[in-house]
């Protein structure tokens, strides 16, 4: 891949957004991209790194601090501030971004992505997108996000799994006006060689602390709605996005979450609790529900079950107010289905697979 467009950088001054996920694989070895840049003399004056870190060993919403790589300054982009200063990229030529997504709206990459195309867009830089698979990739679903329920973990108007590779997905956000101010970025899209969204992905290496796994991966979009709630979906455990549970509920199958890797203060630490192991769980080409409404009937303080900011994750007001009222799970979807059918005519526009 790098071939494809090494000659745009030679004498530049470049900026990598970039974490422990932006490797190139060669037959059995793997390079960090930083590493195969240096080594093929592009010079880089500067790295941006994301929630988690650039090393990806930082906890969820943790705040991150500026470091070095290399001799190389890394500027968080999830501590003081969440967004590229003008003035940091004043200098550079060209805005380099390799990471690897889930294809989920609530995972923050997308959010750093698109701060990142506005803040090039301000300065008149350019932005390269190194296109990576989707192990999402293959079906879309979910509420599409109201704008004003729009945040950090959701700024744009497209269904929770809304199957698009990131640089499909930087496209869309460009094509359809999206950054402030009607803003266009300069951006380029390195394509993914011998790839179609009904592939299967696995990524090598886990794309934050709490996805270890393909199992994870594919059953976050529907365990991360009780991330806003009281119930636990693993966090302090070794099976995380595997398993929820809740000292109130009544199951055969027990976890008691303790401090660990990506998780130090995870939620009901040090208490056991009761739920459903889902590791084998086959999963299916949509999000699930039932575990949510499940949660939800099981729970004995109803009123304290979801948390403030449940609806931004949802990106609707409704999903709270329909589990609530008891709505069913075939009801909930069907009043997804007209925004998902104008969702896929606008994503149809920027597809590149």
């Amino acid at each position: 891949m790098i071939n494809l467009y090494i000659d745009k950088l030679v004498n530049k001054k470049i900026a990598v957004i970039a974490n422990n996920t932006s490797v190139l694989r060669s037959n059995n070895s793997s390079i960090h991209l930083i590493d195969t840049l240096l080594k093929r003399g592009i010079k880089i004056d500067k790295i941006f790194s994301p929630e988690h870190g650039f090393l990806g060993d930082k906890d969820d919403g943790e705040k991150i601090e500026n470091g070095y790589y290399k001799s190389i300054k890394v500027l968080s982009l999830y501590g003081k501030n969440r967004k590229i200063n003008d003035n940091d990229i004043k200098d550079i030529d060209v805005v380099i971004f390799d990471i690897q997504d889930v294809g989920v709206r609530f995972y923050t990459y997308l959010s750093t992505l698109h701060y990142a195309m506005e803040s090039v867009s301000r300065t008149n830089k350019k932005i390269i997108i190194l296109d990576r698979p989707n192990p999402n990739s293959f079906y879309i679903d979910g509420p599409v996000l109201d704008i004003k329920n729009k945040s950090f973990i959701g700024l744009h108007p497209v269904p929770i799994v809304y199957g698009m590779t990131i640089g499909e997905y930087g496209k869309m956000v460009n094509g359809e006006g999206w950054l402030e101010s009607d803003l266009k970025a300069d951006l380029e899209v390195v394509k993914i060689k011998n790839y179609n969204h009904k592939s299967k992905y696995e990524p090598s290496i886990r794309p934050s602390p709490n996805l270890p796994n393909l199992q994870s991966i594919y059953l976050y979009p529907s365990l991360a709605f009780l991330e806003k709630t009281e119930v636990s979906v693993g966090r302090g455990t070794k099976i995380q996005f595997q398993v929820y549970g809740h000292p109130d509920f009544e199951k055969d199958f027990y976890f008691t979450p303790q401090s660990n890797f990506g998780s130090q203060n995870p939620k009901l630490k040090g208490i056991k609790s009761s739920g459903e192991d889902l590791r084998n769980y086959k999963t299916i080409n949509r999000i699930e529900l039932k575990w949510l409404i499940k949660s939800y009937n099981q729970f004995e303080d109803k009123n304290k079950f979801f948390r403030n900011d449940f609806d931004k994750l949802a990106g609707s007001s409704n999903l709270k107010k329909q589990i609530i009222e008891g709505i069913s799970e075939s009801e909930i979807r069907d009043s997804w289905q007209q925004g998902l059918e104008k969702f896929k005519k606008i994503r149809k526009k920027y597809l590149l697979y």
